[in-house]
């Protein structure tokens, strides 16, 4: 998969042709294609203190 190989973008650069590996047009969207992603809140990282242990009382008999 190098410079000879004509179904890769290199190879079509190396052989100076265009094809579909290397559209000469910008790429178009089709219709009714997703969004663009939501752009996510940035994630606080909040450090809970370490849990206790809480010791049983024993009773005595």
């Amino acid at each position: 998969m190098g410079k000879g190989d004509r179904k890769t973008a290199k190879g079509k650069r190396y052989n100076s042709s265009y094809g579909n590996a290397r559209s000469h047009s910008s790429v178009t969207k089709a219709a009714g294609t997703a969004a663009a992603p939501v752009a996510r809140k940035s994630a606080k990282t909040v450090s809970k203190a370490p849990a206790t242990k809480k010791v049983a009382v024993k009773k005595a008999s």
